[in-house]
């Protein structure tokens, strides 16, 4: 058996809230967890000011019917099947949307939740990007990834890392690894966060990260 590739054209859609204004605006860049969709994943940016705050929603790209019922439609990034090809697939895809919102990077917050913390950062330290914030939420940062891939980030950009204390996928064992590798790729930088709850979108968390983006 011979594995083969080709190349070709493809498309793919992301959602947005909320109306652009020109300036004094946070633009999150928003990436959600496996299972769902990007439309479903505004709902928690809802409750911000609309006034302050656009938010892009990427679309992860592979598509399944969830549950028996086949009634519900979520979407995966990434899985362990041909991860590397399907990373690139992916950072262009992304890059494609970025431009498209020709978004502001002194405006811009990179947010990224559950399985969408590892695509947050590896986008972030291929491309270099510099937002004033990075939220990652309930998630975990890329093995590979290096203190090297981040010394470009200015050290007063913060970063927090947010989870809930009953996170059923968070053990003390893994938290322990995040902190450390957090500490490790932004030093300084790292302000961790936790919240009473499980592995759920902390939207009370997520308005006060948009009004420390505001100050």
């Amino acid at each position: 058996m011979t594995t083969k590739r080709v190349i070709y054209q493809n498309s793919n859609s992301y959602e947005t809230l909320n109306e652009r204004r020109e300036k004094d605006q946070n633009l999150w860049f928003a990436f959600h967890g496996m299972g769902y969709l990007s439309r479903y994943f505004l709902k928690y940016f809802k409750a911000m000011d609309p006034e302050s705050n656009y938010i892009v929603a990427p679309q992860a790209p592979s598509k399944y019917y969830q549950g028996p019922d086949f009634k519900h439609v979520g979407a995966s990034w990434l899985t362990r099947e041909d991860t590397l090809a399907e990373t690139q697939n992916i950072l262009k895809y992304i890059d494609a949307v970025f431009e498209s919102e020709s978004l502001d990077t002194s405006q811009l917050i990179l947010m990224g939740y559950s399985q969408g913390v590892s695509v947050v950062c590896r986008w972030m330290a291929s491309r270099k990007i510099q937002p004033k914030m990075l939220v990652l939420h309930s998630g975990g940062i890329p093995v590979e990834l290096k203190p090297s891939d981040f010394e470009y980030l200015d050290p007063q950009t913060p970063v927090y890392y947010i989870y809930g204390d009953k996170d059923q996928y968070i053990t003390p064992e893994k938290l322990k690894d995040q902190k450390e590798r957090g500490e490790s790729l932004f030093d300084n930088r790292l302000r961790i966060r936790t919240f009473e709850g499980t592995h759920e979108v902390h939207t009370k968390m997520l308005n006060e990260l948009a009004e420390k983006g505001q100050l």
